[in-house]
């Protein structure tokens, strides 16, 4: 066991010790619909950092990790780094994945020294082949390393599916309130404070959660719009007004996890209080339930879309691929989209495709080469068939950048490998018809994506993104028209296309 040491009560050389808080994290989004498993190797490379590695990863980056770490310079804790992991959502995390990064960041733990709290990185959505709630058993194993009296102040997405026991289990739990994700800062900013509070001022945080029986559709997950902007501008209002109140989390859920504690959460903090929590989760929770008022799915298919961009005068036309969204766990391989440029003789597109395969054969004919090759369609079977493409190979470059704005994901360093520029035929030099072609899934969030591969995204007719909301911090200013597009795959925006199993049956919004 751990013996957490309150640093307000120690004494070096005659001063108060700085309290030391252990920084850690697991991240997964986790789509149980897909067949492809997350195993050890894609939380690897740039995703995995280890200790001093940790603060020279995020430190200037937008995520939660790089709030952890201004937050304990600015509370005067002194911050010993363990292990952060990350992998791009796909389908569960094997067990083996899943045992070896919970055990390092226990071991990292135990090695670590007398400590006196965790602040700890997870999603809220990750489901593991032998675990259906994926974070709740990261809790558990770290709860009997640590005890229960060393305080662990959680975050988590927004698309979190929180079940009950991660309250129990967590002494705060703070979850990014916004979608896009532009306060992943913020939150971990937020939850250093709550840690400093209860580590140097003695606060004693208890949490209500209401789970309203919702699915709260990702279509309306934008929280700049309604019906989220309301009840986000509602929880940050409690924050600021009521001292008592130390944290209101409204996560929307994920809806491509077939798990008990699929959907929308509140989760309300305070300093204890606990008849205060519970009252305003209870009516947070209310408002949120009215929301299934203003939700309804009327979006055009590939073919109806794509007419529609090439009518709208005003470019660029942002094609958002629902039924393909990377973030979502999605294949990135998608050619429902792409298949319908072809056929309606579009020019002027930006399409990015999963297909190392692709890739290779666009390596081997070089830059200036032809190219004639089947692209898309080979992770699954839910994603549409290869389309051929024709054209020129115009670019191979080794697909990173770097991301200095507020971003979704909060990463800086990016990278989607060895990637393929082609220009299909009918490009010009003015309006070329570009298909990107990446060996890595690589998600949406960015504009750097295509700037890094020589695109101006401003002077094209039509950009498709494989996304859902997420992208919209990046494209949303350059956009002339956005149009979301109901296409098959495994983040289908229409729940009646799953077949959901294990969730609570009363969800509205389900079927």
């Amino acid at each position: 066991m751990l013996v957490g040491l309150i640093a307000a009560v120690q004494t070096l050389n005659g001063q108060a010790a700085r309290p030391r808080i252990a920084v850690g994290g697991i991240l997964h989004e986790s789509n149980t619909f897909s067949s492809v498993s997350t195993d050890l190797a894609d939380f690897r490379g740039r995703s995995l950092r280890r200790g001093p590695e940790i603060p020279e990863e995020y430190s200037r980056s937008q995520h939660e990790v790089a709030g952890f770490i201004q937050g304990g310079e600015e509370n005067g804790l002194d911050l010993v780094y363990t292990i952060v992991a990350s992998a791009t959502p796909a389908g569960p995390v094997t067990d083996e994945a899943f045992n070896s990064l919970t055990s390092e960041l226990i071991r990292r733990l135990e090695q670590a020294g007398p400590i006196d709290g965790l602040l700890l990185a997870l999603h809220g959505a990750m489901v593991v082949e032998s675990h259906l709630d994926g974070d709740a058993e990261v809790l558990r194993r770290v709860r009997n390393a640590v005890g229960t009296d060393l305080p662990i102040v959680v975050t988590h997405d927004a698309h979190a599916n929180v079940a009950p026991v991660e309250v129990e289990l967590s002494t705060a739990l703070v979850l990014y309130k916004e979608v896009p994700h532009v306060d992943q800062r913020e939150r971990g900013l937020h939850a250093a404070a709550i840690m400093a509070g209860i580590v140097k001022e003695g606060d004693r945080p208890v949490q209500a959660i209401e789970k309203p029986p919702l699915l709260y559709n990702i279509l309306y997950h934008d929280t700049n719009r309604e019906p989220m902007l309301s009840l986000v501008q509602e929880a940050r209002r409690v924050e600021r007004e009521n001292p008592k109140i130390l944290g209101v989390s409204v996560p929307v859920g994920y809806q491509y996890a077939d798990v008990p504690q699929m959907g929308p959460s509140v989760v309300v903090v305070t300093d204890g209080d606990r008849d205060l929590a519970e009252r305003e989760a209870e009516r947070l929770a209310a408002m949120m339930w009215e929301h299934r008022k203003a939700m309804n799915l009327d979006l055009p298919d590939a073919a109806e879309a794509v007419r529609r961009a090439l009518a709208e005068p005003n470019g660029p036309v942002v094609l958002v691929e629902m039924g393909d969204n990377i973030g979502g766990g999605s294949a990135g391989d998608s050619t429902a989209v792409l298949a319908e440029l072809i056929e309606q003789d579009a020019r002027g597109f930006v399409s990015a495709i999963y297909d190392p395969e692709a890739v290779r054969q666009a390596a081997e004919i070089g830059i200036g080469g032809d190219f004639a090759f089947p692209v898309g369609g080979k992770t699954d079977s839910l994603h549409g068939e290869p389309v051929r493409i024709r054209g020129k190979v115009k670019l191979i470059y080794d697909g990173k950048y770097v991301e200095t704005a507020i971003r979704h994901g909060g990463r800086r360093y990016l990278d989607q490998g060895l990637t393929a520029v082609v220009h299909a035929e009918g490009s010009t030099q003015d309006l070329p018809s570009v298909v990107l072609l990446n060996s890595e899934r690589h998600t949406p969030f960015s504009l750097g994506q295509l700037t890094s591969a020589g695109i101006v995204p401003e002077r094209q007719r039509i950009l498709v993104v494989k996304a859902a909301v997420a992208f919209r911090a990046a494209y949303e200013p350059i956009a002339g028209t956005i149009i979301e597009v109901d296409t098959p795959g495994l983040t289908a925006v229409n729940p009646s296309r799953f077949d959901y199993r294990k969730v609570r049956p009363d969800l509205y919004g389900l079927r």
